[in-house]
């Protein structure tokens, strides 16, 4: 059983990637991966990718979306300037390391790929069903089984689920009375979910 300062203690949070500008400092098939999660979460992420070479994946991929900027260059601290949030993905250890210090003294959120002690921050696996998404996270133990539980999901979760959240904002905009009022009958309307698995 674990302890408690070994349990997860990381809180989610879903950002609006389009409203703050990603840093990624490498542009190899790490920087390729990084750029497509990003993506796949936001499809208009603002993206500039600074590196010495970059992947002709990634140069494809800028070409149809406008919110990415290649920068041809070896990474410096200047590359910071006007950043909301760092991904450090390069093959250099020491690069990364830099690119780690210069965000954490400019106060910016950082996430180093697979060097946990370098990261402010974790890119956990999603589910995404329409307006529903879900952010899996395994404290940086395991991304290969956050993955599969992200597979499973994707596969048990109905193809109607965003008709569903269609439906219930509906509900709730027509809804009369307070705040904890609405809570109070979207609680009793949502719990038939639960209900109806536990008949199944």
């Amino acid at each position: 059983m674990l302890n408690r300062s070994e349990e997860n203690h990381l809180f989610p949070v879903f950002l609006k990637l389009d409203k703050i500008q990603t840093l990624i400092v490498g542009a190899g098939y790490v920087g390729l991966e990084k750029l497509g999660a990003l993506l796949k979460n936001d499809d208009d992420a603002s993206v500039k990718i600074v590196a010495p070479e970059i992947r002709q994946e990634i140069r494809d991929i800028a070409a149809t979306h406008s919110g990415i900027e290649l920068v041809t260059k070896a990474y410096d601290e200047s590359d910071l300037a006007g950043i909301n949030l760092v991904i450090g993905a390069t093959n250099f250890y020491e690069v990364n390391k830099q690119v780690y210090s210069d965000a954490k003294a400019a106060g910016i959120l950082v996430n180093v790929a697979d060097t946990p002690e370098l990261c402010d921050f974790y890119l956990g696996s999603t589910v995404k069903k329409g307006n529903l998404k879900i952010g899996i996270s395994t404290n940086g133990k395991s991304p290969t089984f956050a993955k599969r539980l992200r597979a499973i999901l994707e596969e048990v979760l109905p193809d109607h689920t965003d008709d569903v959240l269609q439906n219930l904002a509906e509900i709730r905009k027509a809804l009369k009375g307070d705040f904890e009022k609405k809570i109070e009958a979207l609680n009793k309307i949502t719990a038939s979910f639960v209900h109806e698995k536990n008949k199944n």
